[in-house]
């Protein structure tokens, strides 16, 4: 897929922008993006797998996708070596890794399965976290996938990694800095810092609205970014166009559920601000990727209620979600991720 660098571009439309003092281009989809950065109009497919299944309450091993550009229903891509939830997936434009979670039986694992993105099929065996964990906090670049934290099954502020092309065990990164740290951290990223946001930890006050960040390229401990806009916030869900990073859904201690999205911009430290409402309230982590224009938000749940819609956002325009399709099935927490997620280039 070609790429370009850009003083600056801007837009949506079916002409594109000049470019260098009058280079035209066509494309659907264009964004501006700080100069020198690497511009890429993604494939845009994206895949959810596992999470737990309404109304059975059971955890499922089936991987959906959709097309983020066009929306509509989902389709079966396969299944994964096992059913589970808590997991998370991250990916490059061509490989998406699931991560640990939650099975049957022995219960939080540290299995890693992957998936070729752009040919159907079932996951494979891709290597082992090196401790067992679920809801964990996910990271990636086109190069490498990073987890952090989660639940195994008292909370950890470990951060591991793993180079997605190459099959094999994770390895460590470094550690969060909450204190305490712990579970259902919203991950995102650009091609080289990666965000994450919100904490359910054991100790008093439970949740946090904290936001850190990392250096994907570079080993060691998190920093802190900000905070959310409202505290006590975990299980959010995260996605990325690369510059700007969107935060939805998740649980509050106090009223529960909520429809609340977030953003920041990625390259500059400071609070979050009030970006929209996602359609659905919801608690616990929806399925959220991108295809660097598109957000977009599938699954989760208002128990009773377990949905199956797909939401969508245009990253770079504040509002609130619309519907665009559904999965194949309701489920909660499942992991997913795309081809073209958050400032991946090829």
């Amino acid at each position: 897929m070609a790429t370009l660098k850009a003083n600056t571009i801007s837009g949506i439309g079916t002409e594109g922008p000049v470019l260098n003092g009058g280079l035209k281009f066509r494309s659907q989809n264009y964004m501006t993006f700080p100069k020198g950065d690497t511009v890429q109009r993604g494939r845009g497919r994206g895949i959810w797998g596992g999470g737990w299944n309404s109304p059975s309450a059971t955890s499922t091993n089936n991987i959906d996708y959709i097309q983020i550009q066009s929306g509509g229903q989902a389709k079966d891509f396969g299944d994964l070596t096992e059913g589970g939830n808590q997991m998370r997936a991250n990916s490059s434009s061509t490989r998406g890794v699931f991560i640990g979670g939650r099975r049957p039986h022995p219960g939080v694992v540290n299995i890693m399965d992957y998936v070729e993105l752009a040919t159907t099929g079932n996951a494979l065996d891709f290597g082992d976290l090196l401790t067992g964990r679920g809801a964990v906090g996910e990271i990636s670049s086109q190069t490498r996938g990073i987890s952090a934290a989660g639940y195994n099954p008292s909370n950890t502020n470990v951060i591991e990694y793993i180079t997605i092309a190459t099959l094999g065990n994770s390895q460590d990164f470094g550690d969060t800095e909450v204190s305490g740290s712990g579970s259902t951290m919203a991950g995102t990223q650009s091609s080289t810092r990666g965000i994450l946001a919100g904490n359910y930890a054991p100790s008093s006050p439970n949740t946090s609205n904290i936001i850190q960040y990392l250096t994907i390229a570079t080993l060691g401990n998190t920093q802190d970014f900000g905070d959310l806009t409202e505290s006590g916030r975990h299980s959010a869900s995260g996605t990325s166009n690369g510059v700007r990073a969107v935060f939805a859904a998740g649980t509050h201690l106090s009223p529960g559920s909520n429809d609340t999205m977030d953003y920041v911009t990625i390259a500059t430290t400071g609070d979050a601000l009030d970006f929209g409402d996602l359609g659905n309230i919801s608690t616990g982590q929806v399925g959220a990727t991108s295809d660097n224009i598109r957000g977009v938000f599938g699954g989760g749940s208002n128990s009773p209620l377990y949905y199956n819609v797909i939401q969508q956002v245009t990253i770079a325009t504040t509002g609130n979600s619309v519907n665009v399709g559904d999965l194949t099935l309701q489920r909660l927490q499942p992991g997913c991720c795309s081809d073209s997620h958050g400032g991946l280039t090829e």
